[in-house]
C-alpha cells in the first residue's frame, strides 16, 4: 500500500494543471477509501511543480488588469481567480503532507478534502476563463501565493494561522463584492461559480480554525493570543477592512480574533486588486 505522503508528495511536484487537478482529487478519493497507509515517509518538495505558464511575476510588477466591465478586465478577474485556487490545491496538500505526521489522520483527511474542493474550484474557473475565449496561463500571475507556506514550513500553528485564517479569510471578504459585480454584469454562470467557491471557503477556513485551536490547546496557550503573535510574526501583509464579519464568524474567527492586529500589521505586500 502506497504511503499518503508518496502520494501527495506526487503531485505536488506535477506541473501541468490538468494532470494536478485530476492527481489531488485521486489523493483525497484513495485516502477516503482507505487505500493509502498513514506513514508521512517522505519530505514535501519546498517548492511545487508549475506549468510553464503563467509567467509569475512580483507582486509590483502586475499589470493592471483594465476596467472590469471590458472584457480585457473580465478575464484578467478570472485568470487571477484561478490561478489562487490553482495554488490552494498545492497549499492544501502540502498542509497534509508536511504536518499530517503529528497532526493525525483527521487532520490528513480534513485537507486532501480541501485539495479535491480547490481542484474542483479550479477546474470550474478554467472552464468560464475558455467560455470567454482564454484559458489559465494566458495572462501572468502573481508570484508571491507560495511565499506564506515557505515562511511557515515548519511550523503547523503558524501555517494554519496564515493559510486559512488570513488569506483563505480575506477570501470571504472580497469574493461577496465580486460577485455581486460579476451578477451585475450579467454573469450569471460566474456568480454561481463565485458562491459555490465562498460556501466552501468558509468551511475552509473554519477546519484551519478548528485545527489552530487545537495546537494552541496543546501548548496551553490562548487560542486568539497566539494567532496574533503568529500574524504579526509572520505575515508580511497587512489586515484592512472592511470584513465580512457573517462569513468570519460562521467560520469561526470573530472580530474579537482580528481586530486587535488589524493597525499592527505592516503594510508592506498589498495583495493585487
Amino acid at each position: 500500500m502506497s504511503s499518503v505522503s508518496t502520494a501527495i508528495r506526487e503531485v505536488l511536484l506535477t506541473n501541468e494543471p490538468r494532470a494536478k487537478v485530476m492527481g489531488a482529487r485521486r489523493v483525497a478519493r484513495e485516502w477516503k477509501l482507505g487505500r493509502l497507509s498513514c506513514r508521512n515517509d517522505v519530505a514535501m518538495p519546498d517548492l511545487p511543480g508549475r506549468p510553464e505558464r503563467p509567467e509569475l511575476l512580483p507582486p509590483n510588477r502586475m499589470p493592471k488588469r483594465g476596467k472590469a466591465q471590458s472584457e480585457r478586465g473580465r478575464v484578467a478577474l478570472w485568470h487571477a481567480l484561478a490561478h489562487i485556487e490553482f495554488v490552494a490545491i498545492d497549499l492544501a496538500l502540502d498542509m497534509a503532507g508536511r504536518f499530517g505526521k503529528d497532526m493525525g489522520e483527521e487532520f490528513v483527511g480534513d485537507f486532501l478534502h480541501i485539495a479535491a474542493e480547490e481542484a474542483l474550484h479550479f477546474t470550474m474557473i478554467d472552464r468560464h476563463l475558455r467560455s470567454m475565449g482564454s484559458y489559465y496561463g494566458a495572462l501572468a500571475a502573481h508570484s508571491g501565493l507560495w511565499h506564506a507556506a515557505h515562511e511557515t514550513r515548519h511550523d503547523v500553528a503558524a501555517r494554519l494561522a496564515i493559510v486559512p485564517m488570513v488569506l483563505e479569510a480575506r477570501g470571504l471578504d472580497v469574493t461577496p463584492p465580486t460577485l455581486t459585480r460579476v451578477q451585475d454584469s450579467g454573469d450569471d454562470r460566474g456568480a454561481r461559480i463565485l458562491q459555490r467557491i465562498l460556501d466552501d471557503e468558509i468551511r475552509h477556513v473554519g477546519t484551519g480554525v478548528k485545527h489552530f485551536i487545537a495546537c494552541a490547546e496543546r501548548t496551553r496557550q490562548a487560542p486568539s493570543a497566539l494567532w496574533k503573535i503568529l500574524v504579526l510574526r509572520h505575515f508580511r501583509g497587512s489586515l484592512k477592512p472592511p470584513f465580512n464579519d457573517s462569513a468570519r464568524r460562521t467560520a469561526g474567527l470573530s472580530r474579537e480574533w482580528y481586530l486587535g492586529v488589524v493597525a499592527a500589521t505592516p503594510s508592506v505586500l498589498k495583495p493585487n486588486s
